[in-house]
């Protein structure tokens, strides 16, 4: 399966194919093997304080689709990075991205009420702890971050930390969260509406993709293609997102749905149309592949991903 040519905006026309079960099975090792080492490294609950533990083990686990550890992985191995590294780099994202989630969902963000097709932190705790859970795993991913088992080098360490702390931060995800609260008061045109989505969703999938290049102190080329893919695919992950709050049921999508139209907010589907949508999310997997083309069959399963973010359904 490769994304040259005409391409189908249906996944089931490729589930026969070689690439797309290989895409399948190595998405799932990569979450086996970021939920084992997370495993290892967060608390067992002890102490007075075991109860964060809970929730922070809660959020966590079970694992949902883990798309950017393996994004990070897979970038890594563009470069033929040390796989034990990338994964501790994987669990740091999967840490900061969990925590992510936790806030979002509080009453006094998006309050939502179901996450992974399960109550959210703050239901099944309560909303001081779901505040404190995110606290600890966004710390917590810095704390891998900085350890040697991530990286030899305390150059690349700081690297990295400088790069998701920017992503993550207050022009990255903090702030595409504080347009997005926004924007339930005061309507969004396209490229407005692009820029939230860049920096909400895209920027912590850029820091994925940009983390390959990093461990393996590559060329500035090289940081560019891996950031222009993750660009694009950052945009085609939130599309059919919206496409899922527009047509997928809660049940199926393992959260709440139709909380965007509830609260009037401009998304590309509303702005788009869902034909429309669908015909940018075609474009955008086009283009992300093309942006690999250079590395070959190393970049495979990097290239199929996009199809597969096309036909998701949670």
């Amino acid at each position: 399966m490769r994304l040259s040519g005409i391409m189908t905006l249906n996944a089931s026309a490729i589930s026969d194919t070689e690439n797309f079960f290989a895409l399948k099975q190595a998405m799932a090792n990569a979450a086996r093997d970021v939920d084992a080492l997370l495993e290892r490294i967060l608390p067992r609950p002890h102490g007075l304080h075991e109860r964060i533990h809970k929730a922070v083990r809660y959020a966590i686990f079970p694992s949902g689709k883990r798309l950017r550890p393996f994004l990070v992985l897979r970038s890594a191995a563009l470069f033929d990075v040390d796989p034990a590294g990338a994964l501790h780099v994987g669990a740091a994202v999967e840490a900061l991205h969990t925590y992510s989630l936790i806030h979002d969902d509080l009453p006094c963000m998006d309050d939502d009420d179901l996450r992974r097709g399960r109550p959210t932190t703050h239901i099944a705790f309560d909303e001081a702890t779901a505040v404190l859970a995110g606290d600890a795993l966004l710390t917590v991913a810095f704390e891998i971050l900085v350890n040697r088992n991530t990286h030899p080098s305390g150059d690349i360490r700081c690297q990295l930390v400088d790069a998701l702390a920017k992503a993550a931060g207050q022009d990255g995800m903090v702030g595409g969260q504080v347009i997005d609260l926004a924007a339930e008061t005061t309507p969004l045109g396209l490229e407005d509406t692009i820029t939230l989505q860049t920096m909400k969703t895209g920027a912590m999938l850029e820091f994925c993709c940009a983390a390959g290049p990093i461990l393996a102190g590559a060329a500035p080329e090289d940081h560019d293609r891996l950031r222009a893919y993750a660009r694009d695919i950052g945009l085609l992950f939130q599309i059919t997102d919206d496409l899922l709050d527009v047509l997928s049921t809660s049940e199926k999508a393992g959260k709440s749905v139709r909380k965007d139209q509830e609260k009037n907010k401009a998304t590309l589907v509303s702005l788009l149309g869902i034909d429309g949508a669908r015909s940018k999310a075609a474009i955008l997997a086009q283009r992300s592949a093309r942006a690999l083309a250079s590395y070959g069959t190393k970049a495979t399963e990097l290239q199929d991903l996009p199809l597969f973010l096309l036909d998701r359904e949670s």
